[in-house]
């Protein structure tokens, strides 16, 4: 639920926030009101920084700055930088008729490299994360045991500490590389079938041997999972040139995997305003948005 606290609103100015996501390599729309007809909160200029999880100064408030986090939010579901000129139609509060409309810029920065799921912090991510904090990746290191975790944490990765990992799969980035490497084999499937069942990223990759991955297939077969499904499901995990089964060796190779994934994956474009933006617009602003002179008393947080 977007908004439902206080939690992830920071008063932090939207240029220290730029500065900061752009560090951790993480992505966020800088959303900047660029004009309006009728009376609104803000003045032209004004800018508001979304992250998927955070937010950063404001628009001012209300529903307006409710409906700008939601675009925000969808567009960074799109995995892309780009950008789109939205307009937000006002409408009536507190039994008066502001009319207008609010014309607000979403520039959506998706930094170069992939977001990275890692499941279980053993031996083998124990020796991977050094080489994904120097590598353009941002983490998720998800583990039961807040014990193994090592302090401090690279810039780039985050650590996630939860009773049953699966939980975190639902949470996970479109686009994102989900690595299974747990303790437990029975886990490791359960994540499996989760994240295929999910169907939004762009690899599973398991720690294992052919026999297990073997295994796993007939076992989501009989689930149900279809074949183009498990297709998706790479195990062993790795560079097939790259053998050997010390934890630093494993991780080498799949740490080269992910350098081969992202580099064939890298494409500069201009950013731009295309069919998905039309169609976000469309979807989200089919209704007037509630604001009032006001509004910035009034804050959806």
């Amino acid at each position: 639920m977007i908004n439902s606290s206080t939690a992830g609103f920071h008063a932090a100015s939207w240029s220290d926030a730029v500065a900061d996501l752009t560090r951790r390599g993480e992505a966020f729309v800088l959303a900047t009101v660029l004009g309006s007809a009728g009376s609104t909160p803000r003045a032209a200029g004004t800018k508001m920084v979304v992250s998927a999880t955070d937010i950063y100064a404001t628009v001012g408030g209300g529903h307006l700055e409710l409906k700008i986090i939601e675009a925000a939010r969808a567009a960074l579901l799109t995995g892309q930088s780009e950008q789109a000129l939205v307009q937000f139609p006002l409408g009536a509060s507190l039994g008066q008729c502001c009319g207008g409309s609010v014309s607000v810029l979403l520039e959506t920065l998706v930094p170069d490299g992939i977001m990275v799921d890692l499941y279980g912090a053993g031996h083998v991510a124990q020796a991977l994360v050094p080489l994904l904090a120097q590598l353009p990746v941002r983490v998720r290191w998800i583990d039961s045991r807040a014990a193994l975790f090592p302090a401090p944490m690279p810039a780039n990765v985050q650590a996630l500490v939860d009773e049953d990992p699966v939980e975190q799969v639902r949470h996970a980035p479109a686009n994102s590389v989900s690595l299974v490497m747990t303790h437990n084999h029975a886990l490791d499937y359960r994540l499996c079938s989760a994240i295929l069942k999910q169907g939004t990223g762009l690899m599973l990759g398991v720690i294992g041997s052919a026999t297990k991955a073997e295994r796993f297939r007939l076992r989501l077969a009989h689930q149900g999972f279809s074949a183009e499904q498990m297709a998706r499901l790479q195990c062993p995990i790795g560079l097939a040139q790259v053998s050997g089964k010390l934890p630093m060796e494993v991780a080498v190779s799949v740490a080269g995997q992910l350098i081969e994934l992202y580099q064939s994956r890298h494409s500069p474009t201009p950013m731009r305003q295309g069919v998905q933006w039309r169609q976000l617009k469309d979807t989200l602003i089919q209704s007037p948005v509630i604001v009032s002179a006001d509004a910035e008393e009034t804050s959806p947080r």
